[in-house]
């Protein structure tokens, strides 16, 4: 990051050495900044206030939820893969609970480094990026993304309204030029301070020597506020997890310095309105996609703070990865300040994603390709594993034999093969039809007692984030449906039994089912193919299973004579030659690094 003093332009000569700045400052003038410094009057909204829920909001709210802007230096992997799927569970989860959902993803596309991306392929910039947003609208399609709006940040409305806030900014007095020199990274697209490099100079995220640079560039006051940012920061629901938050809160504390808003060597950008031979940041440029996102696709779509607000904003949530917090937790939130906006809920940064122990990166060779894991195991599988066996918000491991194990015994086993057996039952003994109303069974019946805990519980682990809590807790249930089986054997009633014990039997399998179809609700956000041939197993149609809601997941649904297709099994173990070997890279992890 560029350190700067936000001074008046013509009055100063700023200079950048080893990560400090070297301010020439007449007193007068000195006087003229500290009282302009302390004019920064805007208003920080309590984060998540008057909240009925720990994202702040009530079911009558809007709901808007955010994954990075994806940098198409190259194609996706996993680290882009990751977040995405977490945002889209949240999305369905959402849903679920009967709120309207705005579901944003999209690409960065923009910069030094794409340039030299499209360079290397022979390729102009924006053929280059088309080639590239084709394989992230592709992998998100294999995944069951069921994003509202792709935003591309070469998009007309993105232009259109990333010129329209920046002359917001401007007027509010937030812009202004200076010299700078420093050390760049091309791959983080940032300026980096002596503490963020080497003793060599060399970016410890990509391993390369930061190029020494010298430019006249456009600043934004970042440090104008400060005391906005600090009381933004401070609360626990604005960034989150709280190791986060802490991280957060730490380097605004320290003091946040202006950075530089524009660039003169780079042509590949939106040019500056007020000056085009410069063109905008690309940090400033792409954290705009958040609000072009909820727009029309129209050339000039109103920008204002109203039509802003009517759409979704502010974001209930972003997603992004956690080598990006400062952006978002701290650049982005002063630029909508500066701009009359209300700052995003929330910002939630995950980790990093491991194989076999050792981190995920182009120098090891070791990026995980999504789309052959697709397409040996299914996105059930994929979203299942990643969000599952990662607490969200902590690093995590991909280990491909753990992988098979985990969704053979969760999904294949005590899933898949459940409903498929008891379905057989039902077949062979009721002819696929439900003997008995499910809601007449007691409410002390021990599955009906399991899904009324668990159903709570589930709700709580998405609403926090905890996908691996509501995950343990929905296959909770179906877990005790297996052991409730071998329990009570239904089989055997059927096969020996008396009329009354066949009774009974059959009452186990209605009861069993309808554990089965309240885990499908449940799991629905993770697994929605999977959840969806569940149901069309117990006889519903994909219709049926779009209108689910929350309401969807109480007890009592499966009626008497419903009838049940011929029993298929919706999930296949995974077998078969491993897949996910060692890739060459195919691009960063979330984000731009």
């Amino acid at each position: 990051m560029c350190t700067a003093i936000h001074v008046p332009c013509t009055m100063m000569s700023l200079r950048a050495t080893c990560g400090r700045v070297r301010l020439a400052l007449p007193a007068a003038r000195q006087a003229v900044f500290a009282a302009s410094r302390s004019r920064a009057v805007h208003c920080v909204p309590k984060a998540c206030a008057s909240s009925s829920d720990s994202n702040g909001h009530s079911p009558s709210q809007p709901f808007t939820v955010t994954t990075p802007l994806y940098y198409v230096n190259a194609a996706p992997h996993m680290g882009s893969a990751y977040p995405t799927i977490a945002a889209d569970a949240i999305a369905r989860f959402q849903r679920l609970q009967g709120r309207q959902v705005t579901f944003i993803t999209g690409t960065d596309e923009h910069g030094e480094k794409i340039a030299l991306a499209a360079a290397k392929r022979g390729m102009e910039p924006k053929q280059h990026c088309d080639d590239i947003v084709a394989s992230y609208k592709q992998l998100w399609q294999d995944l069951d993304i069921g994003y509202d709006s792709f935003i591309r940040t070469t998009d007309a409305r993105h232009e259109a309204l990333v010129c329209s806030l920046l002359e917001r900014v401007w007027a509010a007095g937030d812009i202004y030029k200076a010299n700078y020199e420093g050390f760049y990274c091309v791959d983080c697209e940032e300026y980096k301070d002596e503490a963020d490099m080497d003793a060599d100079n060399n970016c410890p995220v990509h391993r390369k020597k930061c190029v020494s640079r010298k430019e006249e560039n456009y600043f934004f006051a970042l440090s104008k506020y400060q005391a906005q940012l600090e009381e933004l920061c401070s609360s626990p629901d604005f960034v989150q997890p709280e190791s986060r938050r802490n991280e957060v809160l730490g380097w605004v504390k320290s003091g946040v310095r202006d950075f530089s808003i524009s660039r003169a060597a780079v042509e590949w950008g939106i040019p500056i309105p007020r000056d085009p031979k410069q063109t905008v940041y690309v940090w400033f440029d792409a954290l705009n996609g958040y609000l072009s996102g909820l727009l029309p696709e129209t050339a000039s779509p109103d920008a204002s703070p109203e039509a802003l607000a009517s759409a979704g904003w502010p974001a209930s949530m972003h997603i992004i990865g956690k080598d990006i917090l400062r952006f978002h937790a701290v650049y982005w939130p002063a630029m909508l300040l500066s701009a009359g906006l209300p700052p995003p809920r929330r910002v939630f940064g995950h980790g990093f994603l491991t194989k076999d122990g050792l981190k995920m990166g182009k120098s090891l060779g070791n990026v995980l390709e999504p789309t052959a894991l697709v397409a040996a195991y299914g996105a059930d599988a994929v979203r299942y594993y990643f969000l599952r066996e990662i607490v969200f918000g902590q690093d995590g491991d991909f280990s491909e034999e753990r992988f098979r194990n985990i969704v053979n015994a969760n999904l294949a086993n005590d899933v898949g093969n459940l409903l498929n057996r008891t379905l057989n039952l039902l077949k062979k003994n009721c002819g696929g039809a439900l003997p008995i109303d499910t809601a007449a069974i007691p409410t002390d019946h021990p599955l009906r007692v399991l899904a009324a805990e668990k159903v709570p519980a589930v709700a709580d682990g998405f609403t926090r984030l905890r996908f691996d809590h509501a995950c343990e807790a929905a296959l909770s249930i179906s877990g005790r449906g297996n052991q409730y089986l071998e329990e009570t054997a239904p089989w055997t009633a059927f096969k020996k039994g008396s009329d009354e014990q066949k009774v009974e039997a059959a009452a186990v399998l209605a009861a069993v089912l309808e554990a089965v179809r309240v885990v499908a609700v449940l799991l629905s956000p993770v697994t929605p193919s999977l959840s969806s041939r569940i149901y069309q197993q117990l006889g519903f149609s994909q219709e049926q299973f779009e209108a689910l809601s929350w309401a969807d997941t109480q007890w009592g649904t499966l009626q008497q004579g419903h009838a049940t297709p011929q029993p298929v099994p919706v999930l296949q173990r995974l077998e078969g030659d491993l897949v996910a070997e060692p890739q060459p890279a195919a691009a960063a992890v979330a984000g731009k690094p």
